[in-house]
């Protein structure tokens, strides 16, 4: 784990913060900041003495996606990344781009998401994996990945289904639109909308952090459960499918298009 990347606060509790730490890249998610926060979630799940999670970006927005450098890296030996995709690491339903998302569900504590300036892409969908959202109204949200001709991959199809019904979820996942805060929130993404949200996701964490530390846990592991999907088969298929558009005809059409600023021609 680079503390550059991803610093900790109060790493034992009983309230810790974990910080995305890329301010003047929009916190722009890099594979390195992928596995620290698998790292970090790690740590945090083996602390006996944590209550709650407060998770939030740098600066003056939560995260606007995957780098561009983490993108073009990832060009340059496709049948590897595929490959990492479709085979998660031994004994993991997740591979290594799902897993910075899937973690938070593994800390007994309830994970807070504390949303501001931009949430697009992996960062949305690294706020989805969290237990709670709290945004400010201007707060602009995105399931951005359609966009580049690919799907929302990072553990969405276990984050999506408690949040909305699926004809939302297309209509989110095929449009790319970007949604205001307000929106986001009358859609089921958001749980509480706040001018200030890290004070409010601090307050909200110590609020928890007072309560029966046992039945916070038992709490959020019951949700879980009433809400669960199918999660290896749900995984396994967001591998499978964005496997088979990363570097197809479209997908590169798609990406020339946007970079070009032009109408992209699809075959």
């Amino acid at each position: 784990m680079s503390e550059e990347l991803v610093r900790v606060v109060n790493m034992t509790g009983p309230v810790a913060e974990v910080w995305l730490n890329r301010p003047k890249k929009k916190n722009a998610l890099t594979l390195e900041m992928l596995d620290a926060l698998v790292a970090v979630g790690r740590q945090l799940a083996a602390e006996p003495g944590l209550r709650a999670v407060v998770l939030a970006g740098e600066g003056e927005d939560f995260c606007a996606g995957l780098d561009t450098s983490a993108l073009m890296a990832m060009a340059g030996k496709l049948d590897a990344v595929k490959a990492e995709m479709l085979n998660p690491p031994h004994g993991e339903t997740g591979n290594r781009f799902q897993l910075p998302a899937l973690i938070w569900s593994r800390v007994p504590a309830p994970v807070i998401a504390a949303l501001d300036g931009v949430c697009f892409g992996a960062g949305a969908q690294l706020a989805l994996g969290a237990d709670f959202r709290i945004a400010r109204p201007d707060v602009r949200f995105s399931i951005m990945e359609g966009k580049w001709g690919l799907i929302p991959d990072m553990g969405i199809s276990q984050s999506l289904p408690r949040l909305m019904p699926a004809d939302r979820a297309k209509e989110l996942v095929m449009t790319a639109r970007i949604l205001r805060g307000a929106e986001a929130y009358s859609l089921g993404l958001v749980t509480r909308l706040s001018d200030d949200p890290v004070a409010d996701a601090r307050s909200f964490a110590h609020a928890l952090a007072a309560r029966s530390p046992d039945a916070i846990r038992s709490g959020k592991a019951l949700i879980d459960q009433m809400y669960a999907p199918a999660t290896e088969d749900g995984l396994a298929l967001e591998a499978r499918l964005q496997a088979d558009l990363m570097g197809s005809p479209n997908q590169v059409e798609t990406i020339m298009a946007n970079m070009q600023k032009r109408e992209p021609v699809y075959r």
